[in-house]
């Protein structure tokens, strides 16, 4: 049975780029929680926003997709699902609202654990709230289409007791002062990946274990420019270093570096993003047409129409879309999509 030793992290020895990386999240972090109390209703809009982003990011990670209108109807009005898909994001959607609402006082325990997979897979799945019964495998299909096992993790038999002492392994950790609490948590989420431990679901308690655990660390830039759509949007970087950390897991002998620096470098754009949306938000000195131009330009990731609305409130539709038609002429932005799912980048990213 494989157990978890996390001591590696109080010896220092940590790559210069992640050290610069995780000293600029602490600036962006401080900056951050100053506002909070200033301009509670900025905040609460980027969160709303950053809900619907995180359940549609997470689940088409895992091919799970419906309208951009359903999405929002089952985010925003709690919509009844209509299909298996839909089913699938509600459950996502009912998990994340405990998450938000109940960080606090959940913990990475077995029974909070559990109870976050059932609430998941509350629609109809079966098996939530229950470790795997019987052995999985996790795949992938090359360009020719054909099939390979890429890894094989912890066998059913003795997944309640990896569990067990996966969860001890990191409350140890948490408790020693010399570990830094942010490295440690993509270590407990890539050796959860690894062990796999539940029939289905197993890479979106993964994204909502690791909102968990920032938002109880005090990194909730998540919780305001979605964790998971990041993820999803560079889903090739992402499994590239889950790839490289699991290499050798069975044994002991892999290196957790690559998932930490993804991981971490994928927080760090949500910082930033916040940082970017909330000046273009509060410049309230400038016109209206240059808070939609700086809303669009400062914004690392494609921006709707309907997300530029919601976070100028003060703006009508018409001025966004007459701005956004002007910034197209002039080539100061690139659509991307169409109908609802237009979206609106700098050209270059």
């Amino acid at each position: 049975m494989r157990y978890f030793d996390y001591s590696f992290l109080e010896h220092g020895m940590l790559p210069a780029g992640l050290v610069n990386t995780v000293s600029a999240i602490a600036g962006l972090r401080e900056r951050e929680n100053a506002r909070k109390d200033d301009y509670p209703d900025i905040f609460t809009r980027l969160e709303s926003i950053a809900k619907v982003q995180s359940v549609k990011g997470s689940n088409a990670i895992e091919g799970i997709v419906t309208s951009e209108q359903r999405i929002n109807e089952i985010v925003n009005q709690n919509s009844a699902p209509l299909n298996h898909n839909e089913a699938e994001i509600a459950g996502y959607r009912d998990a994340l609202a405990m998450i938000h609402a109940g960080h606090e006082t959940l913990d990475i325990h077995e029974r909070d654990i559990l109870r976050l997979h059932e609430i998941m897979l509350s629609y109809g799945t079966a098996g939530g709230g229950q470790y795997k019964r019987t052995n999985n495998v996790i795949m992938e299909i090359d360009a020719s289409g054909a099939r390979r096992v890429r890894f094989s993790p912890t066998l059913a038999v003795e997944t309640p007791e990896t569990m067990e002492q996966l969860i001890l392994a990191y409350m140890d950790a948490r408790n020693n002062g010399n570990i830094n609490q942010l490295l440690l948590i993509p270590c407990f989420i890539l050796d959860f990946l690894c062990v796999h431990p539940f029939a289905d679901g197993n890479g979106r308690m993964s994204r909502l274990l690791s909102l968990l655990l920032l938002y109880k660390n005090g990194f909730d830039a998540g919780k305001y420019i979605s964790f998971e759509e990041q993820i999803n949007n560079r889903k090739t970087s992402y499994y590239e270093a889950l790839r490289k950390s699991s290499e050798g897991w069975h044994g002991g002998q892999n290196s957790y570096f690559p998932f930490i620096e993804n991981f971490i470098s994928t927080l760090l754009f949500c910082y930033k993003e916040l940082d970017k949306r909330f000046a273009a938000v509060n410049a309230k000195k400038i016109t209206k047409r240059q808070r939609v131009e700086t809303t669009v330009l400062n914004s690392l990731l494609p921006i709707s129409k309907q997300e530029i609305c919601y976070i100028l409130l003060d703006i009508s539709p018409t001025t966004v879309e007459a701005v956004l038609a002007d910034m197209i002429k002039n080539g100061l932005v690139e659509k991307v999509g169409s109908g609802r799912n237009t979206r609106y980048i700098k050209p270059g990213y």
